[in-house]
């Protein structure tokens, strides 16, 4: 097998489009859809951000709600956010719709089980970058 050492990956027919085929060969994708645009590691108060990737910041609403903010905004509100949490009951994790919608740049989160509750979350966002 080969190594390619490189710091950046450009595209032939135009710098951001990387094709890659699939394990069995009959598919393909985009590279830049697949990759993670976002990842946040909060601590179980919600108050801290242990470790992350393309956040400014955690902003710590209440018990079981978080919001996160973006450095580098997402193409649109339509990006998808996948969540999880380390709690020692069942929790159930979800996007918050409040009045204040999903944008480009923030999201809120939160933890509900019988009530709102601080738990350790970690999230990531996936779709283009804008």
């Amino acid at each position: 097998m080969s190594e390619i050492i490189t710091n950046k990956l450009s595209g032939k027919a135009s710098a951001g489009n990387v094709t890659i085929t699939s394990e069995g060969g009959s598919a393909t994708m985009q590279l830049q859809q697949g990759v993670a645009k976002q990842w946040a590691d909060t601590s179980i108060d919600g108050a801290t951000l242990n470790d992350s990737l393309n956040v400014s910041s955690l902003t710590d609403n209440g018990t079981g709600d978080q919001t996160i903010t973006m450095t580098n905004a997402m193409n649109n509100a339509t990006y998808s956010v996948n969540m999880s949490n380390q709690i020692e009951q069942a929790a159930y994790v979800f996007l918050r719709a409040t009045a204040t919608p999903k944008t480009t740049t923030v999201f809120r989160t939160g933890a509900y089980f019988s009530g709102y509750h601080d738990v350790a979350m970690a999230t990531s966002t996936v779709g283009d970058l804008a």
